[in-house]
């Protein structure tokens, strides 16, 4: 018989329903009447076993015991998880092929195995398991993946690359979250410091965005607008550009402070003439919006529909397991193009479940194919949409119907045309200063008649040049054009804005922009971001849990227990650079260009640097600061001051 091993109940289900009828409901498993059986592991079964399995010493937490990294790697079943273990165990004796269904992600592909590992299946009997990769939970799809099976094997360095980050968190995040709960207790701080390679640096993120607001200091600039007329009589304005000449009176983002210089401009231009010298007009176009990934639908619903990370995660998992959307823990945008054959069915379906969608669909270009369906950009599992699965959306909450209208308004725009829009930009010399007009008129809406509704057709490019609707005439090079008057306008620096849901996700995804290293700022650009996008929800959780984050209105800020940890840390322990060299390394495992054994050789070196640092400094910012009101870390416990049980992931 054939034994598939599901990540869920749910996926398992999914599984069996595609098999021969009748089905036989068991404890724990599911058998078809053509004898085969499909079992789950409801999550992670295993986690990492505590530091005070290697020793028993490891109960009290030391300084001395530091670093605590084990010879031999134990797993332990999770509580609750030993019965179905156990099911699993006998089924894999019955078996004569054996299925991997995990989730099609890098922790997907470690969960099944590590149970094949943990029931110490035979290494010949590991060299047949087969891997189905599903990502949409409907028959059909369940049917068309069961088709594509592929050899286990070729996953195996995804389980390495999991299994790497996994042992990395734990090493990482014990032993640095020890060093500094123990060095913080002896300066007066009785509470649980956390550490993890990706909530430290978010949390510095946030109390370097606090800092520079409390310790922002604005300062006027000053612009310069020509008011121009043609011979034609027409108007606009024109913004001044300031030559290198003028880089003594301005700041590092090119505003001109100094008030003498800018009203001198302005009393040489006065009632002169300027010269045209370039007109630059270009037609341009944007595509739509492509499909979501996680991270593109938390940030969309944090700024449309106010959902925090984790209730999107919550409520796209309601939705995949209602059989409603594809996988949701995706970080990819693009779709197989295999699908595109599918879409006039999931566009009936959208038009079903989604009243206000209806007119948008039919009004749809169902045989249009964007650059969304791409085989080259898909990995393991692609986009989240709408299934062909047609519900009375009614029967959900209401943020899971918002939602799923998010995620099927944005597969709808890929059916529309793009939006098309003509620009002009036009250069003037007026007493040898430049000055600059831009404007951009809409010519199609195309797809923002569905994503940007009642926006105005027409807009200025510059900010502030022209009237908003305002397109700029038509002018040649050499025209000559008066300056009646000129005008200085006086503005203030403003701060950075706090971060909130939607730009602290915005931040994880594009950590990149946050980094001064060219090379770690390349690196973060070709990999997913600070975190996963399976992660990043319950990292900013966790965060919040344990005090380190607090919610003021809208705005997300460092506690001053956070930025106080912050303060006494290792600058290289609250930055994305360390995270960003570790997702390389477990790439390049990934893609077979890299080992376990060399990273966690670097991790080892790396870790107990940091320890001797941490150690010899210190954390004296924290003296005096009250412990969390609701501390997760107990003195009392299981042994001297023993830390609350992790879960396998130590905090990441």
């Amino acid at each position: 018989m054939r034994l598939f091993i599901a990540e869920k109940p749910s996926l398992g289900r999914a599984i069996a329903d595609v098999l021969k009828k009748p089905l036989k409901k068991q404890e724990g498993y599911i058998e078809s009447a053509s004898g085969d059986v499909v079992t789950w592991c409801i999550g992670h079964l295993l986690e990492q076993e505590e530091p005070d399995a290697y020793d028993p010493a490891y109960k009290a937490w030391k300084l001395e015991h530091l670093p605590i990294v084990p010879m031999q790697w134990k797993l332990r079943p999770r509580k609750g998880g030993r019965t179905q273990l156990s099911v699993i165990s006998k089924l894999l004796k019955r078996a004569d092929i054996i299925v991997n269904a995990g989730d099609p992600d890098r922790e997907g592909q470690l969960l099944v195995d590590e149970v094949l590992d943990y029931l110490k299946l035979s290494t010949q009997r590991k060299k047949d398991v087969r891997r189905l990769l599903i990502s949409d939970l409907n028959p059909s799809a369940v049917s068309q993946a069961l088709g594509r099976m592929r050899s286990n094997q070729e996953f195996v360095p995804l389980a390495v690359s999991a299994l790497a980050r996994s042992r990395a968190d734990w090493l990482y995040g014990i032993n640095l979250t020890r060093a500094c709960t123990l060095l913080g207790r002896k300066v007066g701080f009785n509470g649980l410091l956390s550490i993890g390679r990706v909530q430290t640096p978010i949390l510095g993120l946030v109390a370097r965005r606090d800092s520079e607001i409390e310790n922002f200091q604005p300062k006027p600039y000053f612009e310069v607008f020509a008011s121009l007329l043609t011979a034609k009589g027409e108007t606009f304005k024109a913004k001044w550009i300031p030559s290198e000449a003028c880089q003594n009176w301005m700041d590092e983002d090119g505003r001109v402070l100094d008030r003498r210089l800018a009203q001198n401009v302005v009393d040489r231009i006065t009632g002169k003439q300027g010269t045209v010298k370039r007109v630059e007009d270009k037609r341009g176009k944007e595509a739509p919006p492509l499909p979501y990934s996680l991270s593109a639908l938390q940030i969309d619903a944090a700024r449309q529909l106010r959902m925090d990370a984790k209730a999107v995660l919550d409520s796209c998992q309601r939705l995949y397991e209602q059989k409603l959307i594809t996988y949701p823990r995706s970080d990819c945008r693009y779709l197989p193009e295999e699908h595109f054959s599918q879409a006039p069915e999931v566009l009936a379906t959208i038009r079903h479940n989604v009243f206000s969608l209806g007119k948008a669909v039919d009004q749809a270009l169902p045989d249009r194919k964007t650059s969304a369906w791409n085989d080259k950009k898909v990995g393991a599992h692609h986009a989240i949409i709408p299934t062909s699965l047609r519900t009375d959306l009614e029967r959900l909450s209401e943020l899971d119907r918002k939602l799923y209208g998010l995620i099927a308004r944005q597969y709808v725009a890929q059916f529309y045309p793009d939006h098309t829009f003509s620009k002009r930009v036009v250069d003037i010399q007026i007493e040898k200063g430049l000055f600059r007009a831009g404007s951009r008129q809409t010519m199609e809406e195309g797809w923002k008649v569905l994503i940007s509704p009642g926006k105005s057709h027409q807009r200025s490019v510059d900010d502030e040049n022209n009237e908003e609707g305002t397109f700029l005439p038509e002018l040649a090079k050499g025209d000559v054009l008066d300056c009646p008057e000129a005008e200085l306008k006086e503005k203030m620096t403003q701060p950075p804005k706090p971060f909130n849901d939607a730009t602290l996700l915005s931040a994880m995804t594009g950590i990149a922009r946050f980094v001064q290293d060219r090379d770690i700022r390349k690196i973060l650009r070709e990999t997913d971001g600070l975190g996963t996008e399976a992660t990043r929800a319950s990292i900013i959780e966790l965060l919040f849990k344990r005090q380190f984050l607090e919610r003021k209105g809208r705005g997300i800020h460092a506690t001053a227990t956070g930025r106080a940890l912050i303060s006494a840390l290792p600058e290289r322990v609250t930055t994305p650079d360390m995270t960003a060299r570790w997702e390389a390394s477990l790439n390049d495992i990934v893609e077979r260009k890299g080992s376990y054994g060399a990273f966690m050789s670097g991790l080892d070196q790396e870790l107990r640097t940091l320890l001797r640092q941490t150690m010899n400094d210190g954390l004296p910012s924290v003296a005096g600061l009250p412990a969390p009101s609701n501390p997760p870390f107990k003195r009392k416990g299981r042994g001297k001051n023993t830390g609350s049980r992790r879960k396998k992931r130590s905090p990441a």
